[in-house]
């Protein structure tokens, strides 16, 4: 199985500023958050265990298990350009984030994002076939994992694609 886990929460989060890359420590709900994690997978084995290199999705995993963790780079947030540190409602123009050619603001391209999560994932179901695999990521790169496993949303809306704060998705391996 892989088991796709979004990082704990982050001050950011309550303040409703965008991350990205920038790179934020979790708080205090967000450790609990993970301790619960770690709980939940307490029957699990993790046979491999990948993260982002960014502290919030570090943090987490160190704290659900005492593996060996491999730092992906292919698992970094998404890069949301100049619009990291800022509150939505503070942008009078939105990118569509969902469009494979707006790069507005600097964010980072929708291919680019494919791309990398498209090689991530294909390489670990070769390698590790059958195995239990945590993945610790981040909601943007949640969103297009999801859409590696069961496709594009129909609808268009990519709203149920994303991982809460803790949240955990399971796919067949």
């Amino acid at each position: 199985m892989i088991y796709i886990v979004r990082h704990g929460e982050t001050q950011w989060n309550t303040l409703g500023k965008i991350q990205g890359r920038q790179d934020i420590e979790l708080n205090e709900n967000g450790k609990n958050q993970a301790l619960l994690l770690k709980e939940r997978f307490k029957d699990v084995k993790f046979d491999k265990v990948f993260s982002s290199p960014l502290k919030r999705a570090l943090q987490t995993a160190q704290i659900i298990t005492k593996n060996k963790i491999i730092v992906d780079e292919r698992l970094i947030e998404r890069d949301n350009g100049l619009l990291e540190g800022k509150i939505k409602k503070e942008i009078k123009i939105l990118p569509n984030f969902n469009d494979d050619n707006d790069t507005k603001y600097g964010v980072e391209s929708l291919k680019s994002i494919k791309f990398r999560l498209d090689s991530f994932y294909t390489e670990i179901l070769q390698k590790y076939p059958k195995k239990n695999i945590l993945v610790v990521t981040h909601a943007g790169v949640g969103i297009y994992t999801k859409c590696y496993f069961v496709g594009e949303p129909k609808d268009g809306d990519y709203t149920n694609y994303k991982l809460k704060n803790g949240e955990v998705w399971i796919f067949e391996n």
